[in-house]
């Protein structure tokens, strides 16, 4: 079958351009002035950029990654998620050529070839007129597969700037200037350490999106970009790619997900996995006050912990929950932040404060990544979701560290890494009774047997707590079963 939906990519010469007020601008404007319904994607692992572009668009953004998906399970994630937009907009990351050799490999401008969707460039025109040409001009002709349709110059100085950089762009390139955007003082959009601020934890975000979509309406031609997305090119893809997979068993399952603003880095996809084999999630929160909701298997993600801090050590009824409920079997599966609030301590600027303590390490909060990038790692260890000899791409990024040496003989590592850091150097996801917690995020598009796993970990569990429960009630009513028989 051929898919062909407009689409377009956001790129830029290299990371701090301002591609990504542009993509939240242009997705917003598209939207508040053009009733466009816009389905974003951001190319590489990134959850919060992901979390702004989903506000613009009032809709869930996907995640596309060429290291942690194989180029079948890109195209059919993107076609599978496009097909409901009038135009899909994907928000490339650092430069158009970047990669992790010097091919490029998984750039964005290999992203591009294999969607076959048209590239505008972000070019940050900071103390540069003319030269803006011949950096275009490189990119033309680095690799002419790559379709370079059309560049906004960004952080431009005033008219005159605006107008030698237009016609020396269009006149070397034979490519249009779509957009204008010129210097700001003013930062919509507040930033930390990993970026932006996660719109979980902004402010007034609804405003923060709608002056985005205001400035970027007089800056931006969104005509012309809109019919740059109706250039791009058909897939052939089969039907099936439109159709979510379901789990032919159909036993339901409940999984918990903590998700507030101290938890909230998962990929939609993540989640949708786990419902299309056959997962009733319930969203819990950390920071209320009430004990874990009783449910089948437990999924921790990332998020930033270490400013809710306060929040999480004074809530001892979740917490003190979550901790019998692991010590009762249930599978729990953690990430990052999750790792973080399993521990008993997390240790910042010098105080200790209290977090579940199924694993009895303090954690340390440091000024600099302890790990940063794409992570590889085969499973050799027994956990509840993995089997031994596979192997798992994902990727960290974490300020944080475990103290101390884990015993492997009480808490084993699941996974030796080939790639990145891990909890230790070269080794992550610690294990203890049903709980894996590690420091690498997973993407279920290329790791689908992570949602198999889950929901095999999670239906052995509720049979088991049935079974318990059955014979339970049989003992207090004084029945036993003997030879298919029941007898008092």
């Amino acid at each position: 079958m051929e898919f062909n939906r407009p689409r377009l990519i956001i790129a830029a010469l290299r990371g701090g351009a301002g591609k990504t007020v542009v993509s939240l601008g242009l997705t917003a404007a598209w939207r508040q002035h053009l009733g466009l319904r816009i389905i974003p994607f951001k190319k590489g692992p990134d959850y919060i950029d992901a979390g702004w572009l989903g506000v613009a668009a009032g809709h869930c953004c996907y995640n596309l990654d060429p290291f942690l998906m194989s180029p079948q399970e890109i195209v059919h994630s993107f076609v599978r998620h496009s097909g409901g937009g009038d135009v899909s907009l994907i928000e490339g990351n650092r430069g158009l050529y970047d990669g992790v050799d010097a091919n490029g490999s998984y750039s964005t401008a290999e992203l591009a070839k294999l969607l076959r969707s048209p590239v505008v460039l972000v070019l940050d025109a900071t103390k540069v007129t003319r030269t803006a040409a011949a950096l275009v001009l490189g990119c033309q002709h680095l690799d002419p597969g790559v379709a370079l349709a059309g560049v906004i110059v960004n952080r431009v100085a005033g008219s005159r700037h605006e107008k030698v950089l237009r016609e020396s762009i269009e006149r070397c390139c034979g490519i249009p200037v779509l957009g204008v955007v010129p210097k700001e003082v003013r930062n919509f959009f507040p930033e930390r350490h990993l970026g932006l601020v996660p719109p979980q934890e902004a402010g007034d975000i609804s405003r923060a999106v709608s002056d985005a979509a205001s400035r970027m309406k007089g800056y931006l031609d969104l005509d012309g970009l809109r019919a740059i997305a109706g250039t791009a090119g058909p897939l052939e893809w089969p039907l099936s790619a439109f159709e979510p997979r379901k789990d032919p068993c159909g036993e339901t399952v409940r999984i918990g997900i903590v998700r507030d603003s101290a938890f909230q880095f998962y990929y939609p996809e993540n989640l949708e996995a786990l419902e299309d084999r056959g997962a009733v999630l319930v969203e819990v929160s950390s920071l209320k006050a009430c004990p874990l909701a009783r449910v089948d298997a437990l999924y921790i993600g990332g998020g930033f912990p270490e400013t809710h801090l306060e929040s999480l050590s004074a809530n001892a009824v979740f917490r003190d929950s979550v901790r019998d409920a692991v010590e009762s079997g249930l599978p729990v599966y953690a990430e990052c932040g999750g790792l973080m609030f399993l521990c008993r301590f997390i240790v910042h600027q010098g105080r200790k404060y209290p977090m579940a303590g199924v694993f009895p390490f303090e954690i340390v909060l440091g000024p600099k990544p302890q790990g940063h990038g794409y992570t590889v790692m085969e499973c050799v260890a027994e956990n509840p979701f993995f089997e031994k000899g596979e192997v798992i791409r994902g990727h960290e990024f974490h300020y944080s560290r475990i103290v101390g040496q884990p015993d492997p003989g009480l808490h084993p590592f699941a996974f030796k890494m080939s790639k990145g850091h891990g909890v230790v150097a070269g080794w992550d996801g610690i294990c203890y009774k049903n709980v894996l917690a590690g420091y690498s995020h997973i993407h279920a598009v290329g790791n689908g047997r992570w949602a198999d796993g889950v929901i095999a970990a999670a239906r052995e569990y509720k049979r088991n707590r049935i079974g318990m429960s059955a014979d339970s009630g049989a003992a207090r009513t004084g029945l036993t079963e003997s030879h298919g028989h029941l007898s008092v």
